[in-house]
């Protein structure tokens, strides 16, 4: 696995332990959140970027203290586990693109690598190795790709769409070949920090069916047409007009 250290990478690791043999997580040190900022600004103008801060500083403690009892409910119904991952599995490194992660893939040389949680894997990682990179998005892709997809689906009404993806990993943002995908059904009391919880539990058993496809020798993608977009991060008077309209909190 090549990770992070968030919390949907340790859900799906146990989720997928219990049934499979995973050899090796390789987590990765965070990109720091000021060169994030940076590298999204130069996309969006720092207009939008200091309306998202705003929203991760103002918005966010507050929907995480009042939704601790939601987290747990959903976590226990869900069959999530949040355990720490073995550490004789766990190999750390400063990124998954470094040469420590080529080094460590080549020695291993595995079938499947499965990415959860960390940054944009890169072409020179991705061909180091006769591997099929598997990953699970947060979203309907093409229509959502980038983050929070649940959320913007929720947002525009589009129940439809408001699921996870589990896709082939290329050099792009989630553009890789679709192979499985699924709906989620959120409760009323969920919000912008629990809608993910649904969206790993449901891309659990798919990343399971891919991994068995691949060995199989039975991969197969699918192309839902969809259009394609890349959504970020909702600003501050985003969310709190969608909030106000729409009621997706």
């Amino acid at each position: 696995m090549l990770t992070g250290p968030a919390i949907s990478s340790r859900f799906m690791y146990n989720g997928l332990s219990k049934d499979l043999e995973i050899h090796t997580v390789i987590r990765e040190t965070p990109v720091p959140m000021k060169t994030i900022m940076k590298n999204r600004a130069k996309k969006l103008g720092w207009f939008n970027v200091l309306g998202q801060i705003a929203f991760g500083v103002l918005i966010l403690p507050i929907l995480r203290t009042f939704s601790k009892n939601q987290k747990e409910k959903v976590i226990q119904n869900l069959g999530l586990s949040d355990a720490e991952i073995s550490p004789e599995k766990l190999v750390d490194v400063s990124s998954v693109n470094s040469g420590e992660t080529i080094e460590i893939l080549k020695k291993i040389n595995p079938d499947v690598v499965i990415v959860n949680g960390c940054r944009i894997v890169s072409k020179k990682v991705l061909s180091a190795i006769d591997a099929v990179f598997i990953n699970t998005h947060e979203g309907i892709t093409p229509r959502y790709r980038g983050i929070h997809g649940g959320y913007w689906a929720l947002v525009n009404e589009d129940l439809e769409n408001c699921g996870v993806t589990v896709h082939l990993v290329d050099k792009g943002v989630d553009t890789g070949g679709i192979l499985y995908q699924a709906r989620i059904h959120p409760e009323k009391k969920d919000n912008f920090t629990t809608f993910p919880f649904y969206q790993t539990a449901a891309g659990i058993p798919l990343m399971k069916k891919a991994i068995e496809d691949v060995q199989d020798n039975s991969l197969k993608t699918i192309e839902p047409k969809l259009e394609s977009r890349i959504w970020y991060h909702p600003t501050i008077w985003e969310y709190v007009w969608n909030y106000l309209r729409k009621g997706v909190a």
